[in-house]
């Protein structure tokens, strides 16, 4: 009976003693709640931080999903460990990171039976960076691409690092553009460019910050659609640079160093590239009223200065009806979706298709869109 009652302290029971193991593992999970709680404040703050101040932010905002799953992952262990100092402080976090879970996955809350018959007076736009049209093997994906976008019957086609010599000879891309009006921003481009096709009539087209951006004015009934074609400073992330990384090959490569330096010092380049670039663009973007579609290849993650600056006022279409965990570039374990479509208060997106072709080093996207009607 003594043993009984030694457990009990003025009516209070004791806390079990922890074993070393515990204590250890309760240490160490302290000291990564710590780091991690760190990076994910850090994270929440990079779409707001223009990266020419700290290039870092871009980082965190590649990381920004993985970052988020262990922040959960540390809460439902404090929870679990009656430790709720840790546990408050992950919750809390957990809790501020839930506004941005949508930029990356959207739940499906319920049971999905194929898209629905579309609705009267929608119209689809696809926007695909095509890679010069070659494929992973280096051959010529012109007849394929043009197969893909006469299979999905898109409206608009926004084409970047399209490759004029190569489509030209592709007989299935000679036929499609018969179909098509097409424009490369009002003026020649050098070899590869960016260009938009529309079923619509053309009223007029231009360029924007050293043809990083085409636009293109399209008449669809009484209205007159802007659409904006992107394609933003590459990341001059190479393929070796994302085997070298993706397959861990720095764990054994002797020139690690020099390797990882050398991707930094590009990888931070390009972000303040990018960055200077979209200040630019969604400015100019700005300032025209009327119904507008912002698409294209960004270069950057949804947790980033850049999608951050060129959605302000716009809807992205997969925020608003994605599906699942969506990616757009096949590279870095499948987890990047750096390709968008943004749209303005006038437009409402239907459905978000991202097929899942490897006929370029990105995906497509296909959305389907209709006009709201006041």
């Amino acid at each position: 009976m003594a043993s009984y009652y030694d457990d009990f302290d003025n009516g209070a029971p004791r806390r079990p003693r922890r074993s070393v193991a515990l204590y250890l593992a309760d240490l160490l999970m302290g000291f990564v709640t710590v780091l991690t709680a760190a990076a994910m404040i850090l994270t929440l703050l990079a779409p707001y931080v223009n990266p020419d101040r700290w290039w870092g932010f871009p980082v965190l905002g590649l990381a920004a999903p993985g970052v988020y799953l262990v922040t959960v992952v540390l809460a439902l262990y404090w929870i679990v460990r009656w430790r709720w100092t840790f546990a408050c402080v992950a919750l809390v976090l957990v809790g501020a990171g839930l506004f941005k879970v949508t930029l990356f996955y959207k739940p499906e809350f319920k049971r999905y039976y194929g898209d629905p018959k579309p609705e009267r007076g929608s119209f689809v736009l696809m926007t695909y960076n095509v890679r010069l049209f070659y494929d992973d093997e280096g051959e010529s994906s012109a007849g394929r691409i043009a197969r893909l976008i006469a299979a999905h019957k898109p409206d608009i086609v926004c084409l970047q690092e399209y490759q004029a010599r190569l489509a030209e000879a592709a007989p299935e891309f000679r036929a499609l553009s018969e179909s098509y009006s097409r424009t490369s921003g009002g003026r020649e481009h050098p070899d590869p460019f960016q260009c938009i096709w529309s079923k619509y009539p053309i009223l007029g087209s231009g360029t924007l910050d050293a043809n990083a951006s085409i636009w293109a004015d399209l008449l669809i009934g009484e209205d007159t659609l802007r659409v904006y074609c992107n394609h933003l400073h590459s990341t001059t992330i190479k393929s070796s640079d994302d085997a070298f990384i993706t397959r861990h090959e720095y764990l054994s490569d002797t020139a690690r160093e020099v390797k990882l330096r050398s991707i930094v010092q590009r990888f931070r380049a390009s972000s303040v590239r990018r960055a200077v670039q979209v200040d630019s663009i969604a400015r100019a973007i700005g300032e025209v009223g009327g119904p507008k579609i912002v698409c294209g290849d960004f270069n950057d993650t949804p947790m980033s200065y850049v999608y951050r600056t060129m959605a302000d006022g716009l809807t992205d279409a997969f925020r608003a009806c994605g599906r699942g965990y969506s990616h757009t570039f096949r590279g870095f374990y499948d987890a990047l979706r750096i390709d968008y479509v943004l749209v303005s208060p006038q437009l409402e997106p239907l459905t978000y298709e991202v097929p899942d072709e490897a006929l370029s080093d990105h995906l497509p996207v296909i959305v389907r869109l209709k006009m709201r009607r006041n």
